[in-house]
């Protein structure tokens, strides 16, 4: 009897110690993060609204236009060959583009490019790819040329940034150009795969930094740091697998971080701790935008959308899929607007 009492009181002493250790050790849950719906507004046939609010372009199909982040639309047009639009200015035009007239936002003319060639407008700078495929243009805000880039090899990756333009090209080079005259300030060559091109490239907004993917047959990621006039790697990686696509680079709003798009994958590359982190990614990546805490990535398989969402730790924090035959992103402040065939979404998002 005594002994039945020894083993209760013992069974007892362990589960009050286990309770008292798991009161003690225990770590609150993360916190997630969900998508509430604000409201969805239609593309078909809308009801234009002026606006005095920060306008966001949307193309979708062959339709163009701007809303704002109320869901009033602005402005809405159908386009029957080739657009370029951004937050600031659109062009429609066709394969043999010349004297192309483009227009802000607000629909009225803000100019027409001289030269001849496609119009491709980042944010408000506006330039123009001249025919071949080598060279191109950047123009001043009434489509006035202000400097030419001319190459012998084809253009085969592109970021425009507020001081610097960078391309990358078919012979595996990267050349950086201060934006106030054309100069090339950096012309780089990443190297190490067996045949060189330059698949996706950016640059960070200080012009310090340069990442790209590049190269068949042991294709890497480069992150090269700019030391006077020169670059030097200071971290590079090979693929297992060539992704035969151009691909996305995008360094983070705070220039800490550097994303970058291979074959079934996402690397994500910490400047401070010098830490990568790799995460599944079976899509084809399209567009990377940035919440005030949060990346949004959108990626295409087939007709199959995904939009992954990624905190500041890089881990990722959900995502959802859906069909379209076209499909957009945009990001602020803590939303995510989403445009689907021929309807934008609002999608707030929230930490319970």
């Amino acid at each position: 009897m005594k002994a039945k009492k020894h083993i209760g009181l013992a069974l007892f002493l362990i589960l009050l110690i286990s309770i008292i250790y798991i009161l003690l050790t225990a770590k609150p849950l993360n916190k997630e993060y969900s998508l509430t719906p604000v409201w969805k507004i239609s593309t078909a046939n809308p009801v234009i609204k002026e606006s005095s609010k920060a306008q966001s372009y949307f193309h979708l199909g062959q339709t163009l236009g701007y809303f704002d982040e109320d869901g009033n639309i602005s402005l809405y047009k159908t386009f029957p060959s080739k657009v370029s639009i951004s937050d600031s200015y659109f062009a429609t035009y066709n394969s043999e583009a010349k004297n192309t007239d483009f227009f802000k936002a607000d629909g009225t003319k803000a100019g027409t490019i001289e030269a001849n060639g496609f119009p491709y407008f980042c944010d408000s700078l506006v330039y123009v790819f001249l025919p071949g495929g080598c060279s191109f243009s950047k123009c001043d805000d009434t489509g006035k040329v202000l400097w030419t880039f001319e190459g012998t090899f084809p253009i085969t990756a592109f970021v425009a940034k507020e001081k610097y333009t960078a391309v990358g090209l078919s012979n595996g080079s990267i050349k950086v150009l201060n934006n106030e005259n054309g100069s090339t300030e950096i012309d780089f060559a990443p190297g190490g795969s067996d045949y060189p091109i330059i698949l996706g490239i950016d640059i960070s907004e200080d012009g310090q930094y340069i990442a790209s993917i590049s190269g068949h047959k042991q294709q890497r990621f480069v992150l090269s740091h700019r030391e006077e006039n020169q670059q030097k790697i200071i971290y590079h990686r090979f693929f297992e697998h060539d992704s035969p696509y151009r691909t996305i680079v995008h360094f983070s709003k705070d220039g800490k971080r550097v994303f970058y798009n291979f074959y079934k994958g996402l690397g994500i590359y910490n400047l401070d701790t010098k830490e990568e982190k790799t995460l599944d990614l079976k899509d084809k990546l399209l567009n990377i935008e940035e919440t005030d805490d949060l990346t949004v990535l959108i990626g295409k398989e087939k007709n199959t959308y995904t939009v992954s969402i990624i905190d500041n730790t890089d881990t990722l924090e959900g995502s959802f899929s859906f069909t379209a035959d076209s499909a957009f992103i945009h990001a602020a402040d803590n939303n995510i607007y989403l445009g689907k065939d021929n309807s934008i979404s609002k999608l707030s998002i929230s930490r319970e």
